[in-house]
């Protein structure tokens, strides 16, 4: 199973709804691995802490090699790494990332993200994190992935974009890769006593949008998540929070076994 979450508007929750949705797969005794495509590194940052600046050798360094054509190249697993947390790995960001996309949007890499990732055994379960850009990252990752999922965040200028992600994914599902389904719209930091947010939210699902009926809501203690770098299941197990992530794994889970007995 591998999951991208994807949005291309930032400050949505993408690398916290990856890694703590990741984190759960693990404490449930599923080998996870998170995959970071995101130049900022937020989700290695959210696994590994300071270590994240230092790690080597991170995902840019596997799409550096796809550059130059070499007898002896890494293995796909040589760029994975452990983590604090029992059964979840990383494939870790850097910055360099950033300076090797147009290299690689120009040489056509487009598939060894994909590839790579159906050489790579041993997991049950893959997440990858994508940069707030429709760009050769976030399409590399669409085009690897069994499932999307999309984080919203309550904002009419948030609602705007969502429809040309929606036919974004819908092109990369027709073109590359067919087997790719939109799991859901998930969501994240919703206020359920606000107006505005309960008529957007309503407003989508009148519309026929796929809006999962587990939402996030919004608490400090994603921060103090972050800043210790440990997800909520490790950290607060029994924060309201952390339930809610727990309870929208268990929907994505049950509708992905729906998916496959049809």
């Amino acid at each position: 199973m591998k999951r991208v979450v994807f949005n291309q508007k930032g400050g949505v929750g993408k690398s916290t709804i990856a890694v703590n949705l990741a984190a759960i797969a693990a404490s449930r005794g599923k080998r996870t691995l998170l995959i970071d495509l995101d130049a900022q590194g937020n989700s290695s940052r959210y696994l590994l802490g300071d270590a994240a600046v230092s790690i080597s050798p991170t995902v840019a360094d596997f799409f550096e090699q796809s550059l130059a054509f070499r007898l002896s190249s890494m293995a796909i697993d040589e760029f994975v790494h452990p983590t604090p947390f029992e059964n979840l790995m990383v494939m870790p960001a850097s910055g360099a990332l950033a300076d090797l996309h147009s290299k690689l949007e120009s040489r056509s890499k487009i598939l060894k993200l994909r590839k790579a990732l159906e050489e790579l055994e041993g997991f049950d379960e893959m997440v990858i994190d994508t940069p707030p850009a429709l760009n050769f990252y976030t399409r590399s990752a669409l085009i690897a992935a069994d499932a999307c999922l999309i984080p919203f965040d309550c904002d009419d200028f948030s609602r705007q974009a969502l429809y040309g992600l929606l036919e974004s994914v819908e092109e990369i599902r027709e073109d590359h890769n067919e087997n790719l389904r939109i799991e859901g719209i998930v969501v994240n930091q919703f206020q359920a006593r606000a107006s505005q947010p309960q008529r957007i939210v309503q407003e989508l699902i009148d519309e026929k949008l796929p809006v999962l009926p587990t939402m996030l809501s919004s608490s400090v203690k994603v921060r103090e998540s972050h800043d210790a770098s440990r997800p909520l299941i490790a950290m607060a197990p029994s924060h309201k929070l952390s339930e809610e992530f727990i309870a929208l794994y268990d929907e994505l889970e049950r509708r992905r076994k729906a998916v496959r007995k049809r």
